[in-house]
């Protein structure tokens, strides 16, 4: 029987996180080069780079190196230059933007096509599978039947976003930061205006929202649609999250990888593409590293309300709900034990995100470090959400 190999795609900020990564159950992990990557603040050297390539190895697991902004004419051979660089250390793919690349001397090292090339039709995805992509990574704006017609058109391998942030814009096609500050997205400085908070007017100046996050999304979780995805002929389950630190990534990748064996065990047509078992010391849990509330953006159909307007931050784990407040404290029902030091938060009268620590608890009654006053007055029917760090 011919097995087909799915692969958990995990993101990388550094060498350390890949390996992290790799040793909770990725397949393959994608990471920025030295020059040229999405995100110039996460860039890394060559000797990192190998450091991660040797470790991923070892479990046949894959690493993917980011060349994904667009180039100017004259960074095309120092493109090139670090290209057979990466080729030569082993790494296993490229994930590129600019199609310049395609027109120079490159060695024989696969290429996959990033989401910022805005692959969102049958054409475009035949396109890049017959100039010799071996992978495309989908847009995220994507349905299922969008998926299933891609599918249908082409053989070439299929990546797709199932867990991270989102954009507001299609990927590869926003000039906001571009307009606003002259720093491109494309060129991997993007200032993520979609993040700050906009007043809106109408044509007579009247205000409609006031000081909102109206451009903020809320993050993506398909986590309980990874059967539908498999079906639909996703190969590569794609984490986002380049900038997360390393708490973020263990917990997130171990989430899915234990979500895709289940799948994979009960299917002998399907295997997992690296090598090993991995086993974990604590519980993976989404909502105890950073996220914004979870959708399926338009896996199903178009939505108009997956905005996370309150906060572009993360809003923890929901844990209860407030009986009663005081100047200084308040009682909770909650549904985990709250300690002595934690981060809470909660969404206010005004739904703004507002967040202290707790100084000490007894019972169920929580003590602030300090005297809150508004508290009292905007809390007694909030739900309060803790953010958990660590692991």
């Amino acid at each position: 029987m011919k097995h087909r190999k799915i692969e958990l795609l995990a993101p990388a900020k550094t060498s350390t996180i890949g390996i992290a990564a790799i040793n909770h159950g990725a397949d393959a992990v994608y990471i920025g080069g030295p020059k040229f990557g999405a995100r110039a603040a996460a860039g890394n050297n060559i000797g990192d780079i190998l450091k991660l390539i040797d470790h991923a190895h070892h479990f046949h697991a894959r690493v993917y190196v980011t060349l994904n902004t667009l180039l100017n004419d004259d960074e095309l051979q120092e493109a090139q230059d670090l290209i057979h660089t990466l080729y030569e250390i082993g790494a296993d793919a490229l994930i590129i933007q600019d199609m310049g690349l395609l027109e120079c001397d490159l060695p024989p090292i696969a290429l996959h096509a990033s989401t910022q090339t805005d692959n969102r039709t049958p054409e475009k995805v035949r396109f890049l599978q017959d100039v010799g992509f071996s992978q495309v990574v989908l847009a995220r704006e994507l349905s299922l039947q969008e998926i299933i017609e891609i599918r249908a058109a082409s053989s070439v391998g299929l990546e797709f976003f199932v867990h991270g942030a989102l954009c507001v814009s299609y990927s590869g096609r926003c000039r906001f930061s571009e307009i606003m500050r002259g720093r491109s997205a494309n060129r991997g400085r993007c200032a993520q205006f979609c993040r700050h908070s906009y007043t809106l007017l109408d044509g007579t100046g009247a205000i409609l929202q006031d000081n909102s996050y109206l451009l903020s999304l809320q993050d993506l979780d398909l986590s309980a649609h990874l059967q539908v995805l498999l079906a639909a002929g996703i190969d590569s389950f794609k984490i986002e999250g380049r900038l997360k630190d390393i708490d973020y990534v263990k917990n997130i990748t171990a989430y899915y990888r234990r979500a895709l064996d289940v799948i994979i065990d009960q299917d002998e047509a399907l295997v997992r593409s690296s090598s090993g078992r991995c086993t974990f010391s604590f519980t993976p849990d989404p909502e105890r590293t950073f996220h914004r509330g979870g959708c399926n953006a338009f896996l199903f159909g178009k939505r108009n309300r997956i905005g996370a307007l309150a906060s572009p931050k993360s809003t923890g784990k929901v844990i209860g709900k407030v009986v009663s407040a005081r100047e200084d404290s308040f009682a909770i029902e909650a549904s985990e034990p709250i300690n002595n030091g934690d981060g809470l938060c909660f969404l206010d009268g005004n739904d703004r995100l507002v967040g202290f620590r707790v100084n000490s608890v007894q019972g169920n009654t929580i003590f602030l470090e300090i005297s809150i006053s508004p508290f009292s007055v905007c809390c007694k029917k909030a739900q309060i959400v803790v953010s958990c760090k660590s692991l």
